[in-house]
């Protein structure tokens, strides 16, 4: 790929989703793509990576772009946004939302679209307690072992938590959705402005081949996939990828855009958020 010549730094997590998507970028099957050095970190660390201009590549989540636009310039290829896949606040004994005021919960991270979504909602439906940040995959069990009244959980936690005895309090994707009509955007890919524009664009373009091919032929990566997902069922996997790998992952497109801002602006709206420039600072849709 011209202008980028050494390897590039890509911070992406482990999760079914990212490892579908990315798989062939990583393993050299895009044509003339870059080279690519991956780091796997959860959304929490990630989000922290790229807030210190460390990585050249990055998943981040989209409740932590305001605050990386000045460094960071959002790709239109390789994010998770759709419909029915957002994250879900769960509690250990069946509760309303009433029962939380003043709840002790368990979030994946400060400046993540989960936590960003749980505020929205509780502006409108009860005062949060005390929140603390776990690695996403503790919530659950912490909830569970009575360590927190509640947990907000992502990924895979949506398939699995019945499995730990948790009862669901709010879906807050459908909360989203049937709030506003427009689908949840959860994470975004984001590339370093320093590589400059036609390197970003080539970058971006490599991302789309990559979520094609994965596309084209899933067996290829489903051993990649599985030994990166900390023992999940295979059947799992492939609910998770059915779920967050989409059509908006080939591309955000206009609609995708539109949720982007529409998240965002209500964010800065209700001054969570820095205001300034969101889905607009990044290559146009295609």
């Amino acid at each position: 790929m011209a202008g980028v010549t050494a390897p590039l730094s890509l911070g992406i997590s482990p999760c079914p989703n990212d490892t579908f998507v990315f798989h062939a970028l990583v393993h050299g099957l895009v044509d003339q793509a870059p080279p690519v050095d991956v780091r796997f970190e959860d959304i929490d660390a990630l989000n922290r990576l790229a807030a210190g201009g460390e990585l050249d590549v990055v998943k981040v989540s989209y409740g932590a772009l305001p605050w990386l636009l000045d460094d960071y310039q959002l790709l239109a290829s390789g994010g998770a946004l759709g419909r029915g896949c957002g994250p879900l606040l769960l509690t250990g004994a069946p509760r309303s939302a009433a029962d939380l005021a003043g709840a002790r919960i368990a979030v994946p991270g400060e400046r993540t679209t989960a936590y960003l979504l749980l505020r929205l909602w509780a502006a409108e439906s009860v005062e949060l307690g005390a929140v603390d940040v776990l690695p996403f995959d503790q919530i659950m069990p912490a909830v569970r072992d009575g360590g927190y009244d509640a947990g907000l959980v992502i990924h895979e936690s949506r398939f699995t938590y019945p499995s730990y005895g948790l009862h669901q309090v709010v879906d807050l994707g459908e909360w989203w959705e049937g709030t506003t009509g427009l689908p949840i955007p959860l994470g975004a890919i984001v590339a370093r402005r320093s590589l400059g524009d036609t390197a970003i664009a080539q970058i971006d373009d490599a991302v789309r081949r990559s979520v094609e091919l994965a596309w084209a032929d899933p067996s290829v990566s489903r051993d990649y996939v599985l030994s990166h997902s900390q023992e999940m069922d295979p059947a799992v996997a492939d609910a998770h990828i059915a779920l967050y790998v989409n059509e908006f992952t080939r591309d955000l497109g206009a609609d995708g855009r539109a949720a982007v801002d529409g998240l965002l602006g209500r964010a800065a709206d209700a001054g969570l958020v820095p205001t300034g420039p969101r889905s607009s600072a990044g290559p146009a849709a295609r």
